[in-house]
């Protein structure tokens, strides 16, 4: 089976999605640029690629966005039995649909998740150009549905895979005891009895503020927060100081493996923010047992929480409603229960099942296209 994937960065969690696909398929990967503008370079993943690798050549724009006429000479019918465009919003992407539109070869369009907004007449219309018209739809859950088919997507042609940045083997047996939190706490330097973790780049949409306003109005004693992502943007280093919150520490990017320290220290994991299409952080939290609060803005949080079995899900900028779920959570016996249950759920949220769904996915295709 001959797969072309058309996506726009080698983000660490697609290459190695895509170095395990290879093994099951020939595998193509053509990327949009290199690198994005916001992501440090300790962000990408310095391994061999097991499928064969296209940067095409354009002109940079946005975070992570190109114009690269280039990718139109990769859509020749016939090629490939599969192709996949990751997103239909840079120009590359735009140009690869229309061009996929206009030769009438079949594609499989891949969206990670969607905010449906009011928005003017001609942005729907042209969002419904683009989305309209795959041969199917590769859906990471029920909010993905609905935004797909708002912009007029057959419900027919969706279908659902466990999107994820874990494997198998990153998921905890069990969750970790109070004296094997303790351990990983004094190995991170930290002095608190209690850690709420949030992991994330320091900007606004995050929701970092809000977070910092909540922990400082909260009645539990020796409680530490931890923000891994970078250094605070202005608004968050003014707050800290306005609020004297001498408890909440903000922590430079780490790589995964030395990440893992922090997620075994907390307690708690917070991801506060405005607007996030999935948030694949909440799938690694989850993978080491930690119950999660988070938004009705974070599309992982909506498919992978279930309020009060594994954390809770909250209003944006809410701080009260904030505060109530970390209480509910931090101040309960049987604060393993919910621990548990976030390992019971994140599962089947594995690279192996990814990739597993997506053949399936590319086979049924493939069988419908042939009859």
């Amino acid at each position: 089976m001959k797969v072309l994937f058309l996506t726009n960065i080698p983000s660490p969690y697609r290459v190695e999605f895509f170095n395990l696909l290879s093994q099951k398929c020939d595998l193509t990967v053509v990327y949009e640029r290199r690198s994005a503008s916001d992501r440090e370079d300790d962000w990408y993943i310095n391994t061999e690629t097991k499928y064969k690798v296209h940067f095409l050549k354009g002109i940079d724009y946005s975070n992570d966005a190109s114009i690269a006429l280039g990718v139109v000479h990769f859509l020749h019918k016939g090629k490939y039995d599969i192709i996949v465009v990751s997103g239909y919003s840079s120009f590359t992407q735009m140009l690869a649909i229309l061009t996929l539109k206009f030769r009438h070869i079949p594609y499989i369009l891949n969206v990670d998740g969607g905010m449906i907004k009011t928005e003017s007449g001609f942005k729907q219309w042209y969002k419904k150009k683009l989305i309209s018209g795959a041969t199917a739809y590769l859906s990471t859950g029920k909010a993905c549905d609905e935004f797909l088919m708002h912009y007029c997507a057959e419900k027919d042609r969706l279908r659902r895979y466990p999107f994820t940045s874990i494997r198998e083997k990153d998921i905890l047996p069990r969750p970790l005891t109070t004296e094997e939190k303790q351990e990983y706490k004094e190995k991170i330097g930290c002095n608190y009895s209690k850690i709420i973790l949030s992991v994330g780049q320091p900007i606004h949409r995050k929701g970092f503020d809000v977070l910092i306003r909540a922990a400082a109005g909260l009645d539990i004693p020796d409680l530490g927060v931890y923000i891994v992502g970078g250094e605070p943007n202005e608004e968050c280093a003014n707050l800290v100081k306005e609020l004297k919150a001498s408890n909440v520490h903000f922590v430079p990017f780490m790589k995964k493996e030395q990440l893992a320290d922090y997620y075994k220290a907390a307690d708690l994991f917070v991801f506060p923010t405005r607007e996030d299409i999935w948030g694949l952080v909440i799938n690694e939290a989850m993978s080491y047992g930690l119950p999660i609060v988070t938004t009705d803005k974070c599309n992982a949080g909506l498919e992978l929480v279930e309020n009060g079995n594994n954390g809770y899900i909250i209003q944006p900028e809410n701080i009260g409603e904030l505060s109530e779920a970390i209480i509910n959570t931090l101040t309960i016996d049987g604060i393993e229960m919910l621990e548990q249950n976030s390992l019971n759920r994140i599962k089947s949220y594995t690279f192996e099942n990814m990739v597993d769904e997506h053949i399936g996915i590319f086979k049924e295709v493939i069988h419908s296209q042939e009859r």
